[in-house]
Formats: C-alpha cells, sequence, structure tokens
C-alpha cells in the first residue's frame, strides 16, 4: 500500500468532455470538483431520473444530460461510474461501443476486488479503466449535498491492476490530487478485504441494530439518545447502494460475520457468568484501539 499526493495537484491535467454516470452524492461532487479546478470545459450526466438531471443541469452541476448513457458517452474523453455498483457492468456493456479511443474510465465505487477486473474486461481495446474510491461522503444522498470540497483531504484508493495503462493511471491520480485528497495505492482485493471490515460490515450491523431494535418494540425508538443516533447514523445510507455493495463483498462480509457472532458469542457468556473482569477488559480492548484510530 503506497500514498502518493505530489506536485500532480499543481498540474492536473485537462478533458474537453466529462460524463458523469450517476449524478448522485458523489457524482455530483466529482463533477462540481472537476470545474472548480478547472479540469474541464464540459461535463455530460446520466441517470435513470430526468427530473434530478434537470435539476442538476439548473443547479449547474452538469452542463447537459442524457437519458441514454451511450449517449452521454460519446466523445467523452473521462468516464466517471458513479451509479449504484450492482449496475455497473450493464452500464460498460452499453457504453463499450461509444467511447473513443484513449478515453479514461474510472469509478468511484466502494467495492473493487472482482468487479475490477470484469470492467478492465469490458473495455475494448485503446480505452483504460482505472478503479477508484473516495473515503468521503456521508449517509445523506443525493445532489443536494453534493459540494467540490467533499473529497478535500479525504483518501482516495486506486486500485490499478498488472493490466492497468500507467498514463491512465497517472491522470487519475493526478485529478484526486487536484481535489486535495489523499491517494493510496492497494490491490483490489485487498481493498474489498480492508473496506469489508471497516465500512460494510459496520453499515450492514448498523442497519441491523435499528431492525433488532424494533424487533422489540419499535415504539423504544422514540426513545433513543444520541448515543444510539451515532451508533446507528449509517442506517440511514441509501439502502440500493449497501444491497449492492453487500452482494459483491459477499465472501469477506460473511467471514467477519462469523467473527463478529464470535466476539458477541464471547460477551453473552461473560454477562451469562456475571464476569466483571473480562467485560471490562473488552471494553478497554476496544476503547484503547478506538482511541488510536487516526494517530498513526
Amino acid at each position: 500500500m503506497s500514498t502518493d499526493r505530489d506536485s500532480d495537484k499543481e498540474n492536473p491535467p485537462f478533458f474537453n468532455r466529462v460524463t458523469i454516470l450517476g449524478v448522485g452524492l458523489i457524482g455530483a461532487s466529482f463533477a462540481l470538483a472537476m470545474k472548480q479546478h478547472g479540469i474541464c470545459r464540459e461535463v455530460v450526466g446520466f441517470g435513470r431520473r430526468e427530473e434530478i438531471l434537470r435539476k442538476a443541469k439548473e443547479k449547474n452541476i452538469i452542463d447537459s444530460f442524457e437519458l441514454d448513457p451511450a449517449k452521454a458517452c460519446d466523445g467523452s474523453d473521462l468516464v466517471v461510474f458513479a451509479a449504484p455498483v450492482g449496475i455497473f457492468t450493464g452500464l460498460a456493456k452499453k457504453i463499450r461501443n461509444s467511447l473513443k479511443q484513449q478515453t479514461i474510465v474510472t469509478d468511484v465505487g466502494s467495492v473493487k476486488g472482482r468487479l475490477v477486473h470484469d470492467m478492465e474486461a469490458l473495455m475494448p481495446e485503446g480505452i483504460f479503466f482505472v478503479g477508484g474510491h473516495p473515503i468521503a461522503g456521508s449517509d445523506r444522498s443525493g445532489i443536494d449535498s453534493a459540494s467540490a470540497g467533499i473529497f478535500q483531504d479525504a483518501k482516495c484508493i486506486i486500485t490499478p491492476t498488472g493490466k492497468t495503462d500507467i498514463n491512465a493511471l497517472e491522470k487519475v491520480k493526478a485529478i484526486w490530487n487536484a481535489f486535495g485528497s489523499v491517494i493510496k495505492i492497494i490491490d483490489p482485493d485487498e481493498h474489498d478485504r480492508i473496506y469489508a471490515a471497516v465500512s460494510h460490515l459496520p453499515h450492514l450491523i448498523a442497519y441491523e441494530i435499528v431492525n433488532t431494535v424494533a424487533d422489540v418494540d419499535s415504539s423504544y425508538l422514540a426513545f433513543s439518545g444520541q448515543g444510539f443516533r451515532d451508533t446507528t447514523r449509517i442506517a440511514s445510507s441509501h439502502p440500493e447502494l449497501w444491497r449492492d455493495i453487500c452482494l459483491l463483498n459477499r465472501d469477506n462480509l460473511l467471514e467477519y460475520i462469523d467473527i463478529f457472532k464470535k466476539n458477541l458469542d464471547r460477551v453473552s457468556r461473560y454477562l451469562r457468568d456475571f464476569d466483571h473482569e473480562s467485560l471490562e477488559k473488552e471494553f478497554k480492548k476496544a476503547r484503547t484501539l478506538r482511541e488510536g484510530i487516526g494517530q498513526s
């Protein structure tokens, strides 16, 4: 794993036409950042809902839009997949024949692994795919929460493979450098092992904590305080996005769910045995680990 933040921030590449496939929070923020940093001349949006695309155009997030993904990508120098990861390969099949030579295709999806290799395989000769994942955003979705500054000082994971074109990789790195992101280069499979643990599992657990309270008595939710709201904030995330992420990274998630179950079983044993000491040690261990986050 390596970190990259260099002089490319001062001299980012320039693209005449950029297409954003999926104008939600991250896609719209990417478009705004491209405009703010003067990296492109024109941004074209594609999405499934015309009213959202019209709103994005009215807010000057995009310059124009298409409801046909192939038309949206026609003549573009850079294509950014910002739709739910579950439809990436279907979209790639629809646009592949409309991409001009030397087009760079990248993404902002939360899953890499097998998906990166599938996307590479769908690219025609002379079209270059580079996987990317900005660690930015919130539980809020949609263009109303979009911001050009969302990527400033945020990590951006880039996941090249042995087939990645070096020039395309450098240009994608330069875009994120221009946005002020901290770039980390990680193998696609390692990316999914990491983010299954620190992102995908926590989202899944947050959803199920809320559902568990509802199973006990949904009226109890009205009594929740800030601790519950902090713990379950990410359960407000877009269900469709997280459905796709969990299914695409299911092998890692299933492995980690088993580990989580073992931890819960151990704590259950401490409670049954009225084991003060072990329970306190368990909590102290977690507290120490949690307080160490961001210090390395």
